[in-house]
């Protein structure tokens, strides 16, 4: 796609030199291995953009506002960046290979980032379909830099404290399920209970509590023991096995082993 002048992207006084972040920023791609070393603190952004001198403005710009951001030129680049741990992906709706509102469906069903469809598609049809599907906003080209950073700014906070008030009522919302921690339960994407075993239960929402951390298996022999039962590693293997088959829904695996280590959720928690 062709991307209007800077001079009017940058309108109101938002101003950015391209030019001088491009050399900085042309090596940026969907390596989630490089985001293991961010610093702490800092929200990690996705700007999903097919254009290159569009995604390399924007890298540049949230990333000289204290932001961690990632850049993917396609559908499969996101995916490959969202296997690390997302707070809001700037969507454009067109893309070489696949569609923004349906990349935004996918984005839903696994994560709990926030969406900004940033695109010139600009009718009334595809505005309420984006806010519809997914999106926190519908931006539309050329980009006010200053103002769509306020707007990331809102749902990043929006979001952080929806997700507080949630943990406060003990339900955490993973990949198709809900667990309710009060009432002891998992809920699948239909509403309906899954049955689990007390151990079964106890070792997932030690997992889910640990927000992406590997936990080991020593660490989970203490979780799911108690008195009656003798629990040692192979106990715990088997019951990440049958967890394993229980939790069957996108297609997202939900327990990653880690070698060397033990096992963590393979999923983010979503809103």
């Amino acid at each position: 796609m062709n991307v209007r002048s800077h001079d009017s992207a940058l309108r109101d006084g938002a101003t950015f030199q391209a030019g001088s972040h491009a050399h900085r920023t042309s090596n940026i791609v969907a390596d989630p291995a490089r985001q293991e070393g961010r610093p702490a603190g800092r929200e990690r952004l996705i700007v999903v953009e097919d254009d290159h001198v569009t995604r390399t403005m924007l890298v540049g710009y949230f990333s000289d506002n204290n932001f961690d951001v990632v850049g993917a030129g396609s559908v499969a680049e996101c995916r490959q960046a969202l296997r690390s741990r997302t707070d809001l992906v700037f969507l454009d709706v067109q893309l070489p290979d696949g569609n923004g509102f349906e990349l935004a469906k996918e984005i839903q069903a696994s994560s709990n980032a926030g969406i900004i469809f940033v695109t010139r598609r600009d009718t009334d049809v595809d505005r309420i379909l984006g806010l519809e599907i997914a999106g926190d906003h519908y931006v539309t080209k050329p980009i006010n830099l200053r103002d769509l950073l306020a707007r990331t700014r809102s749902v990043l906070r929006r979001r952080s404290i929806d997700c507080k008030a949630a943990r406060n009522h003990n339900c955490i919302a993973f990949g198709d399920w809900i667990i309710d921690l009060t009432r002891r339960e998992l809920l699948g994407a239909d509403g309906k209970p899954v049955a689990l075993t007390r151990a079964e239960f106890d070792l997932l929402a030690a997992l889910v509590g640990a927000d992406g951390r590997p936990l080991s298996r020593d660490y989970l022999i203490e979780v799911v023991s108690n008195r009656q039962v003798e629990v040692d590693i192979r106990t715990v293997d088997a019951l990440v096995a049958r967890l394993r088959r229980k939790l069957v829904g996108s297609g997202t695996p939900v327990i990653a082993t880690v070698t060397g280590v033990g096992y963590k959720l393979a999923v983010s928690e979503r809103l």
